[in-house]
């Protein structure tokens, strides 16, 4: 009786298959129902004849739980289903160092293209774990698939056996419905750090980005494998070939995700300088400069609308402050009461995302503190500048309106944070932190040094009990799939305050004069690698002469 029972538990232990890891999220509530009306967040997106889907339930293939990020390794996952009539395309990938929250597209050929996705030839092995000495589950494998002719892989196949997957385990696509990738961020690799010399696993997405971009990101991953034995070249991603907004949300659907989604801002306790909207700037006294004529200001209209519109940013016209002091300085603190969160809609990845950016206007940056050793010193007039112009960026699926991630501007640069990692409030608003008198943006209250180890410019955030909820006095200023008014101010194309009116080599010898001469000169390394945005050396240029405009975020 005992031989039974041991011989039908193995059986059963060898027929019991695992169950399904689903993403794991802070996000308090389910995404939210949306209005009715095109394509938006229905659960599929046709790229022009490749019909596609997202998919974020997994199984675990591999793991490894060393190296990468924060040495706590990675784990590679395939799609535990996928829809009737959907096939692979590729495996996910994700760093042990934060919860898993990812997905990969799926795709069947549509009825007008019925030969857009075929089976690989064969593989070929990329890498596998046989001969590292690393802690692992058991081997691991990577393969990527030998595409066709005509067709490209756009993923890779990750096993814990020796011997090729079924060709059937994956599908090609033909390579008018593919693009080139490069690396995004770093996953895995053998040691804690990038190896230039060796392997690495990094996210991908497409070379092309930007609004006008149709490169469409699959969600898998790419490996660098640096002196492998294996020459195999890159996968790549899909393309959105009709440059169809079909799957973009419509005005109602965009209001429905205001709600859902505007962050929430807390300000520092000691923060001075706060935002307002544009127009309390303009008629509490801002005045536009022209160049040769610099003692004749002129008021700005209520909605901007003396404003130069269009052009390049030449310094043939600035704004600027009210001239007499106490105006001036009743205008630096902004008016927070009536500030507005101006809203720019744009496509992302082929349209399979809307990226929602959340523009913040200041009229004020208040000046820089560094901290130099076991000292925080103020930097006197370094740092500040006239208009402030910060953001957020709220990037969510069309497939069915989830929230994937949220982009903080911090200066000449930001990060980009998977939901999964934030804090949210008031359901699923996910809370920002906005730095004393420089206002970048942070997920989290604490400090945050510009330089190197324990010196640089200090960027301080706290809890305090000024705080914005952006979805109160949302406006959307632009949304590039839409037919929508822009406000004059917008097409602004020149600086929103003037150069320094200081000499800035002095002020920075007046810090250098009270310090002791050990810290004079870590005080010259501090200051050398600040970005001249954050030693205000100009008021900054408005929204739509970022980068981020019409392109990526930078991170």
């Amino acid at each position: 009786m005992g031989n039974l029972l041991k011989v039908l538990g193995n059986m059963f232990m060898k027929k019991k298959k695992s169950l399904p890891i689903q993403i794991t999220s802070r996000l308090s509530t389910q995404t939210p129902e949306f209005p009715k009306g095109g394509c938006f967040a229905t659960g599929t997106i046709n790229l022009g004849g490749l019909e596609v889907c997202q998919v974020s339930s997994f199984n675990k293939i591999w793991a490894t739980h060393e190296g990468g990020p924060d040495n706590l390794g990675a784990t590679f996952y395939e799609p535990s289903s996928m829809p009737e009539g959907f096939f692979v395309l590729g495996h996910y990938s994700q760093c042990n160092n934060k919860p898993l929250f990812g997905w990969v597209l799926g795709a069947k050929p549509g009825a007008s293209e019925p030969s857009s996705l075929a089976m690989p030839n064969g593989y070929s092995l990329v890498w596998t774990s046989e001969s590292q000495k690393i802690k692992q589950d058991n081997n691991g494998y990577i393969w990527l698939p030998v595409a066709p002719d005509g067709y490209k892989a756009v993923g890779y196949v990750v096993t814990t056996s020796p011997d090729k997957p079924p060709l059937e385990r994956i599908r090609c696509v033909r390579s008018d419905f593919t693009e080139i990738v490069e690396f995004d961020r770093w996953i895995w690799g053998l040691k804690n750090v990038i190896d230039p010399n060796g392997l690495n696993v990094y996210g991908s997405r497409p070379k092309d980005r930007g609004v006008q971009a149709m490169g469409v990101s699959t969600g898998s991953f790419i490996v660098q494998n640096i002196g492998g034995s294996t020459d195999v070249s890159l996968p790549y991603c899909l393309k959105n070939t009709k440059n169809t907004l079909l799957a973009m949300p419509n005005l109602s659907q965009i209001n429905a995700l205001i709600d859902a989604y505007s962050p929430i801002i807390y300000f520092h306790p000691n923060e001075k300088y706060l935002p307002s909207t544009v127009n309390w700037y303009f008629q509490n006294g801002a005045l536009l400069y022209q160049k040769g004529q610099e003692s004749s200001p002129s008021p700005v209209e209520l909605d901007g609308s003396n404003l130069p519109q269009g052009g390049s940013d030449d310094g043939s016209y600035w704004l600027d402050l009210p001239t007499d002091d106490s105006s001036k300085e009743r205008v630096k603190k902004g008016d927070l009461d009536n500030a507005n969160a101006y809203f720019h809609i744009k496509p992302m990845f082929g349209a399979t995302f809307t990226d929602m950016t959340i523009w913040v206007f200041y009229p004020f940056n208040g000046p820089a503190r560094a901290k130099l050793e076991f000292l925080t010193i103020s930097l006197g007039k370094i740092g500040e500048h006239v208009g402030d112009w910060e953001h957020l960026t709220l990037r969510v699926s069309n497939f069915d309106g989830s929230l994937k991630c949220v982009y903080f501007s911090e200066h000449s640069g930001g990060t980009l944070l998977d939901a999964s990692q934030l804090e949210f409030e008031k359901g699923n608003k996910p809370v920002a932190y906005a730095s004393l008198n420089g206002h970048a943006f942070y997920s989290k209250p604490g400090l945050v040094l510009q330089g190197n180890g324990r010196n640089g410019i200090r960027n301080d955030m706290a809890k305090g009990k000024v705080v914005m909820d952006t979805g109160a006095r949302a406006v959307v200023v632009a949304a590039d799939h839409l037919t929508t008014v822009e406000p004059p101010w917008l097409n602004y194309t020149r600086k929103w305050g003037p150069k320094l009116s200081y000499d800035i080599a002095r002020e920075i010898e007046k810090v250098k004069k009270v310090l002791p001469g050990r810290l004079k000169e870590v005080f010259d390394r501090v200051v050398s690698g600040v970005p001249n945005e954050i030693l205000g050396e100009e008021g900054p240029s408005g929204p739509k002469m970022k980068n981020n405009w019409n392109g990526d975020e930078k991170y």
